[in-house]
């Protein structure tokens, strides 16, 4: 999850809500990709998640990346919580989980090698310590009393709401993981046809990435338990928001919906000011509970978006929501999927002649299709294997259009990103297909085999 923003002045007219949007279009020349990852950090002798302090702990490894890879600290309350570097960062997410949040990178080539290197330095550390990570949707065994609270203003504020909405906010919190990927628009006719498509396309990216069939030791009886819990967490910032294929939807209507959103903190001086379920057009007033007499700034407002959690989230660049964690390929295979869909002209408009014609009831029962069923969904006739494999066609006809060249210019475009996902719409499994496979073979029914076999 996001840290605190900074810059910004007292907001002074209604206006700077939508301006504050808009000032993210690029051209695209300026176009970057910033790709996020959570992974499980677990003690290699128990097989129980790392806590945040002691000899095998979340801590230990944030310093190692500090004092030995050059990362600067970030600091809340005296605590390390958070690393930065280059333009990427890494946090913690409310359970331990260790997030890169990656710079703004100009292809896929370099948005792999900076997974790698940063793999390889967390594996480096770990494996000095007694520790392992592992990339799934949701932890496959662990219980939530296992796994600790990151000491985060932030997180207390919301584990305490969470208990209060939904059923499944503290489960979100403490036990999945995503990979997601966020990118530019060059003007809002531009972001609102990508965010069109990205809505409707999450479920065929739960679909494809799915991987968590396990919870508490057992299976669960969904392909991505985390698509489960997403969808009974909180109606009130989640979901397909389908006012965003309204006619005249822009950057005003992200803002009336953000406004509408229950607050959770205002952040001052280092320090979360409980601002639960208040609202934001009280706070525009100076009518905010929490700091009376005060109006908020830009800052204040760009961590309140933060605080929305649809499958695809608006803020100065779009963020694609709906992909559980997962192995290492799958890591760079998140941002050739939409890459290859959203910036080329011609692959992003085939890709909307594919969903334009859907109806709110069919994006919301292919979502929880897609949660339920993965890649073997079917919706009104739509097969989501035939719908993915289309999809994932688009995709790499986008990647092979941008003609990005890596490796010294020996491979000519990112189209080999896409290869897991070309392996999963041929063989039709999806990560959690394959890992119930071994669940019900050759493991037989032993679940900490998942740790060895699947862990980075």
């Amino acid at each position: 999850m996001s840290i605190p923003q900074s810059g910004g002045g007292p907001i002074e007219r209604p206006e700077q809500l939508a301006e504050y949007l808009e000032s993210g279009c690029k051209p695209k020349e300026d176009w970057r990709i910033g790709t996020e990852h959570e992974k499980f950090g677990y003690c290699r002798d128990s097989l129980l998640p790392i806590p945040y302090e002691g000899e095998r702990s979340v801590l230990t490894v944030l310093e190692g990346l500090r004092d030995g890879h050059g990362w600067a600290p970030l600091e809340e309350g005296g605590k390390l919580i958070g690393l930065t570097k280059d333009g990427a960062n890494i946090s913690l997410e409310p359970g331990g989980q260790l997030e890169l949040s990656g710079a703004p990178l100009e292809n896929i080539h370099q948005t792999c090698d900076e997974v790698n290197d940063h793999l390889r330095d967390v594996k480096d550390i770990a494996d000095k310590v007694g520790v392992g990570f592992i990339g799934l949707g949701a932890a496959p065994v662990w219980t939530h009393e296992q796994m600790p609270l990151m000491p985060k203003g932030r997180y207390k504020l919301m584990d305490e709401y969470m208990g209060k909405v939904g059923t499944a906010g503290r489960i979100m919190m403490r036990r999945t993981c995503t990979v997601q990927v966020n990118l530019d628009f060059a003007s809002e006719t531009d972001m609102v046809r990508k965010m069109r498509v990205a809505v409707a396309l999450q479920p065929v990216a739960n679909a494809l990435f799915g991987n968590s069939p396990f919870f508490e030791g057992q299976k669960n009886g969904v392909k991505s338990y985390r698509g489960w819990v997403w969808r009974n967490l909180d109606d009130a910032r989640t979901g397909m928001i389908p006012f965003v294929f309204d006619e005249g939807f822009g950057f005003e209507s992200w803002v009336q919906y953000a406004l509408d959103v229950p607050m959770y903190f205002v952040y001052r001086d280092g320090k979360y000011i409980d601002a639960l379920g208040q609202s934001f057009r009280d706070f525009m007033k100076g009518e905010l509970p929490a700091l009376p007499g005060e109006v908020p700034t830009l800052s204040d407002w760009a961590d309140h978006l933060t605080t929305l959690f649809p499958e695809a989230r608006l803020k100065k660049f779009i963020e694609m929501r709906g992909a559980d964690g997962g192995p290492w390929r799958r890591l760079c295979a998140l941002p050739a999927f939409w890459v290859g869909l959203m910036y080329d002209q011609t692959a992003l408009d085939a890709a909307w002649d594919l969903v334009k014609d859907w109806t709110t009831p069919q994006r919301e029962a292919m979502r929880i299709a897609a949660a339920d069923e993965g890649l073997a969904a079917r919706v009104d006739g739509i097969q989501m294997l035939d719908l993915a494999r289309e999809v994932v066609d688009i995709a790499e006809a986008g990647l092979k259009a941008r003609a990005r060249p890596g490796a010294g210019g020996l491979v000519p475009d990112e189209t080999h990103f896409l290869n897991a996902l070309k392996e999963s719409v041929e063989s039709g499994m999806s990560p959690a297909d394959e890992l119930l496979a071994q669940y019900n073979g050759p493991w037989n029914g032993d679940l900490s085999r998942i740790y060895s076999e699947f862990s980075y």
